[in-house]
């Protein structure tokens, strides 16, 4: 028996701006199913990426999608998986934010884990549970993310993010994002949001 909700949340969840989307995005659960066995965690640390007019965002300065971008999931409706590599070798998974033509992601930063922890430990070669799902690309490993997940429906059963624990507002800690000096003034928005004093952030 599943230790989480097995029912996605609905799409219109994600039918708003990345900002608001990232804090209500703490304490839901992201599951992945792969190969019949499901892995996962509490969402404790996201970003912000606020669309064509972010300088730190992947669609900055883009009119649309092209057909062969990686950013053209960000311009159709929230509620599907950005996922893309960084430095050659780990994905990052994103959730696309807010209506069509309004390219704005969030990316999931950390998680506590709750479900699959030996499965997760095994695919990141290690036991030690705080460091499963401590960084993006940790993350990703741990759940089994790779970029065939880009574009995938998170209103379905592969894929997808639950109900989880309330997280109270006093314990939301808004801070700039992280690694992205080169975004300018951007880079000091605080659209990074951390469960405050949490094991796990």
């Amino acid at each position: 028996m599943c230790a989480f909700p097995t029912s996605p949340i609905g799409r219109a969840f994600y039918l708003q701006s990345a900002v608001p989307l990232a804090k209500a995005l703490l304490g839901k659960m992201l599951i992945h199913v792969k190969d019949g066995v499901a892995a996962g965690g509490l969402i404790v640390e996201t970003e912000a990426y606020a669309g064509r007019e972010d300088a730190a965002c992947h669609a900055y300065g883009r009119k649309g999608p092209s057909g062969k971008h990686r950013t053209d999931v960000m311009f159709g409706p929230g509620g599907y998986a950005y996922v893309y590599l960084i430095y050659g070798m780990y994905n990052c998974f994103n959730v696309v934010a807010n209506v069509e033509g309004e390219p704005e992601a969030v990316l999931v930063r950390a998680l506590e884990p709750r479900e699959g922890i030996s499965l997760m430990e095994k695919r990141r070669k290690v036991q030690a549970v705080k460091k499963l799902c401590d960084g993006p690309g940790k993350l990703c490993v741990s759940l089994g993310i790779t970029r065939e997940c880009n574009g995938a429906d998170l209103c379905g059963d592969v894929l997808f993010i639950t109900e989880g624990e309330s997280i109270p507002e006093e314990r939301i800690l808004a801070t700039p994002r992280i690694h992205i000096d080169y975004a300018g003034e951007a880079a000091r928005l605080p659209y990074r949001f951390v469960v405050r004093d949490g094991p796990f952030s």
